[in-house]
């Protein structure tokens, strides 16, 4: 038997597509204007031609002069196509590697562990998401996945991404944050801190381990001092270290923490509804 996947939300796939109606709508937007403008344009470069004719009709040489003039200037001005639409925006492009991340730890996990492990995936508090929630023999651990191709910096919770070129020189540097200002160590703490005081304040104290798996294929490790979650680059180090929280929990005591994780999580997402 294979992990149990409970899927509580699939919040990037939602904002992918939000980003891609978006894009369409905005695509949209912009043909209609550009087949307004075009129209306009037509009509201004029909006028001026009616006039230059007419002018030469009648032999007035200097009015058809500035006729064959005012023509040509009218179809300089012709509007600009709109731009293609072919490519994916940045904001896309980001969704899809963070989506692909994801499959790949679903992936890595249900190769090894067995249904007595159930995977939760979306899960959200009002400290944030956690992408994944592994429950099982040996505890609760979050996870937060981050999909760059790069090597991976950290002190304490600032975090930030070297890329190198071909030839080992850094082409790019960046800091690593969401839209909050929050680094991947703090995009998971806060809402596993938040779910840990729950959880106990229903009689189920259970310490949540926190990982931040780097899920790229390409994605290195540098130097991290003093992190404050655990830091894997493959599924196998956090299988690795499920026995290390001392943790045991018993096939019941699963079975209500995944009831009172759901429940956590159906609650503050009709509190964001409302």
């Amino acid at each position: 038997m294979i992990v149990r996947v409970v899927e509580l939300s699939d919040h990037p796939g939602t904002l992918l597509r939000e980003t891609r109606l978006r894009s369409e709508a905005a695509a949209e937007r912009e043909r209609s204007a550009y087949q307004d403008a075009l129209a306009q344009h037509h009509a201004r470069v029909l006028r001026a031609a009616r006039a230059r004719d007419q002018a030469r009709a009648r032999h007035r040489w200097r009015a058809w002069l500035r006729g064959v003039f005012a023509v040509r200037a009218e179809r300089r001005r012709a509007p600009v196509p709109p731009r293609a639409y072919g490519q994916p925006s940045d904001q896309e492009s980001i969704l899809v590697a963070g989506i692909e991340g994801e499959q790949l730890v679903s992936a890595g996990l249900g190769r090894v562990l067995d249904d007595d492990w159930t995977l939760i995936r979306g899960y959200r508090n009002r400290g944030g998401e956690i992408d994944h929630l592994l429950l099982g023999p040996h505890g609760l651990i979050a996870i937060e996945g981050k999909h760059r191709n790069a090597t991976v910096h950290c002190v304490g919770d600032h975090w930030w991404y070297t890329k190198f070129d071909n030839h080992g020189n850094p082409v790019e540097r960046g800091e690593m944050a969401d839209r909050r200002g929050r680094s991947p160590s703090q995009q998971v703490n806060e809402p596993a801190s938040r779910l840990e005081d729950f959880l106990r304040s229903r009689g189920q104290p259970v310490a949540i381990q926190r990982f931040v798996m780097l899920t790229h294929p390409r994605s290195q490790l540098g130097g991290c001092l003093r992190p404050t979650v655990r830091i894997a680059t493959t599924t196998g180090q956090v299988i690795g270290a499920l026995g290390d929280s001392g943790t045991t929990l018993s096939a019941p005591e699963r079975a209500r923490l995944e009831r009172l994780i759901i429940r956590d999580h159906r609650f503050h997402t009709e509190r964001r509804k409302g």
